[in-house]
């Protein structure tokens, strides 16, 4: 694994909900982000406490991504005034970086991208198979 940039390294911390079927949501997001591409680090913040500090590579993964597989997974987030202000800077500015270390998250691009470097390997009749000396030679 490819060490990351420092400058692209975030430390957020991620509040959850307390009245939750799952009294340890901590616990249980931090087991499941320690498995996911672009988490350097998880832990939750104190030993009884409701947040998690995750820290991560913005140019691998984003907090909009972290904090969306939470909530497919079942799990409660703070929906506090003062946390929801946080997250969309957060968002924002993190989407901002991303856009300037060239990063592309849409689908369409990935599979444009796949499929030209498997035309680009694939032999085919669409490449000159003459010598490079050859097809200069006037």
């Amino acid at each position: 694994m490819e060490r990351p940039n420092p400058g692209s390294v975030k430390h957020r911390e991620i509040g959850f909900r307390t009245p939750h079927p799952d009294p340890h949501q901590a616990q249980t997001a931090m087991l499941l982000l320690s498995d996911l591409e672009g988490v350097l680090q998880v832990s939750v913040a104190q030993p009884d406490a409701d947040s998690l500090v995750v820290s991560y590579d913005v140019a691998r993964i984003d907090l909009h991504t972290i904090e969306t597989q939470l909530r497919r997974l079942g799990l409660h987030l703070d929906n506090s005034l003062l946390a929801n202000l946080r997250r969309a800077l957060y968002y924002y500015t993190e989407d901002n970086e991303r856009q300037a270390l060239a990063v592309h998250d849409d689908q369409e691009h990935a599979t444009r991208e796949v499929f030209m470097r498997c035309y680009r390997c694939r032999v085919h009749g669409c490449r000159d198979q003459r010598p490079e000396h050859w097809r200069t030679y006037l």
